[in-house]
C-alpha cells in the first residue's frame, strides 16, 4: 500500500521530565518534534482532551501539566486554540474536566471548549478515499463524524497506559471518542481495525495531525481506569500516530508488532510501527527502558469479551444494540464507581497523591481555590440506579415464579 507522506513521519520526540520543570520540559519536547512544520498556523488547532474517568486517577486522563504545557507553547507561537471534549455513557464530562483540573487550565489561558455530544454540534456522513476496513459494515447507514473537526488541526493528548481491549491506548485510540458517537461500542469486536479506520479519517480531514503523550504517571493492568499506577517521568510527541503508539508500547514492554492495530497501520502506510524504523530525538537513552507492564481484564471487561468474541457472541446485537443495552452501562458504572474505586482505587489514589507528581496535581489550581484532589465516595445516583435494577430483577423473578406456579398441574 502507498505510504501516506506527512512532515515528521516516523519521528518521535522523547524527553525526561520532572515535576519542578515539567512546563519547560514540554516546551523542549515540542521544539524537538518540529510541531510548526506539522501544524499549519493559519488553521484553528483543536486539542483533543482525554477523560477516561470523571474521577482523578493517575495515568487515566490528560494531565493538567500536559494540557498547560501544550497550550503555552502553541499560544506563544500564535496558534488559535480550541479544546474538544467527547462524552461517554459512563463518564460525566463536566465533572471530569473539573476533577482532572483541565477546566482550570483552559479557563486560565482563555481556551474555549466545544463538546461534540451537544445538540448544536452537527454530525455529517464521511467516506474515506480508501475503503474502510470495518466502519462501513458496522454502520451501513453511513459513518458520521462531527463537522466541526473537519479542516482543523488536531492535537491528541493521551497518557501512557494499557487498555482492556487494545492492549495499550494512546494517540490512535484517543480519536475513538472524538470521531464516533454514542454507538461506538458497536465496534469493540473489531476495535483494532476501527482505530485504523479512524486514523485514515484523521489524515484526510485534519491539515495538521499531532500527538503529545504524557507518561509522568503511567498505568498497567485493566486500563484505562482500574490500573496500577507507576511514576515514569517520560513525555513523547509526534505527528506519526502509529509511531508514537508503537514507542509507547515498546516502553511499556510490549512488542508493538504483536498489537494488531499497529502492524495494520504500518502495512497500510499510515505510519511506522517497527521501532527499528523510528527516528527518536531528544533523550534517546530513555528508549532503552522496558517497564514490563501487564494488560489485564476486569470482571466487567471479561463479560464484554464473552459478548464480542466468546460464548455470548450470538447475543451481541440483543445485548449491546437494543434498548436493553443500558444494562451494560449500569454494570460498568456500578463496578468502577460503587465497588472498585471505594474498595481498591481510593487507597491507590491517596498513595499517588503522596508522590512528586501527586503533590504537583494537588497544587494545580491552588490560586483558584482548587488545591488538593476530589476523592469521591460511593455515588448516590449509581446506588439508586442499582436499587432500581435489583428491584426490577426481583420483580421479574417473582413474576416468573408466579407464572410457573400457575402452570403447575394441581391435584
Amino acid at each position: 500500500m502507498d505510504k501516506v507522506e506527512f512532515p515528521g513521519r516516523g519521528k518521535v520526540a522523547i524527553v525526561r521530565a520532572t515535576p519542578e520543570t515539567v512546563l519547560d520540559d514540554y516546551a523542549r519536547l515540542m521544539e524537538l518534534s518540529g510541531y510548526q512544520e506539522i501544524l499549519p498556523k493559519d488553521k484553528t488547532t483543536q486539542l483533543k482532551i482525554n477523560i477516561s474517568w470523571q474521577t482523578w486517577y493517575p495515568a487515566c486522563s490528560t494531565t493538567p501539566w500536559q494540557l498547560e504545557g501544550v497550550i503555552k507553547v502553541l499560544q506563544g507561537a500564535g496558534y488559535d486554540l480550541v479544546g474538544v471534549h467527547n462524552d461517554t455513557v459512563v463518564v460525566d464530562t463536566s465533572v471530569g474536566e473539573a476533577n482532572n483540573k483541565q477546566r482550570y487550565v483552559t479557563d486560565k489561558y482563555g481556551v474555549p471548549c466545544i463538546y461534540i455530544y451537544k445538540p448544536e454540534v452537527k454530525w455529517v456522513p464521511y467516506q474515506t478515499k480508501r475503503p474502510y476496513l470495518v466502519l462501513d459494515k458496522i454502520y451501513p447507514e453511513g459513518v458520521y463524524i462531527p463537522e466541526t473537526l473537519i479542516g482543523k488541526n488536531i492535537v491528541q493528548l493521551p497518557t501512557m497506559k494499557t487498555h482492556v481491549f487494545t492492549t495499550i491506548t494512546g494517540a490512535m485510540k484517543n480519536a475513538f471518542g472524538g470521531l464516533l458517537g454514542r454507538k461506538r461500542h458497536w465496534t469493540h469486536s473489531v476495535i483494532h481495525e476501527t482505530v485504523v479506520d479512524l486514523l485514515m479519517i484523521q489524515q484526510e480531514i485534519h491539515p495538521g495531525l499531532f500527538a503529545v503523550m504524557d507518561g509522568t504517571f503511567a498505568g498497567d493492568g485493566p486500563g484505562p481506569r482500574a490500573m496500577n499506577w507507576h511514576e515514569k517521568y517520560i513525555l513523547m510527541a509526534s505527528s506519526d500516530q502509529v509511531a508514537i503508539d508503537a514507542a509507547s508500547a515498546m516502553l511499556q514492554g510490549f512488542d508493538p508488532l504483536s498489537i494488531p492495530f499497529l502492524p495494520i497501520g504500518h502495512e497500510l502506510g499510515l505510519g511506522v510501527a517497527d521501532p527499528r524504523e523510528i527516528e527518536f530525538v531528544g533523550d534517546i537513552d530513555a528508549t532503552a527502558e522496558r517497564w514490563n507492564f501487564v494488560q489485564e481484564d476486569t470482571f466487567a471487561s471479561r463479560g464484554q469479551k464473552a459478548i464480542y468474541h466468546g460464548a455470548l457472541k450470538p447475543f451481541e446485537a440483543m445485548l449491546l444494540r437494543s434498548p436493553i443495552v443500558s444494562w451494560s452501562y449500569f454494570a460498568s458504572n456500578f463496578y468502577h464507581n460503587v465497588y472498585w474505586y471505594p474498595v481498591v482505587g481510593r487507597k491507590r489514589v491517596e498513595a499517588a497523591l503522596d508522590t512528586p507528581w501527586g503533590r504537583l496535581f494537588q497544587q494545580y489550581g491552588a490560586d483558584a481555590g482548587l488545591e488538593g484532589a476530589v476523592l469521591p465516595t460511593v455515588e448516590t445516583k449509581t446506588l439508586l440506579e442499582g436499587a432500581g435494577v435489583l428491584s426490577g430483577l426481583v420483580a421479574a423473578a417473582g413474576g416468573g415464579l408466579a407464572l410457573l406456579s400457575s402452570l403447575r398441574p394441581r391435584d
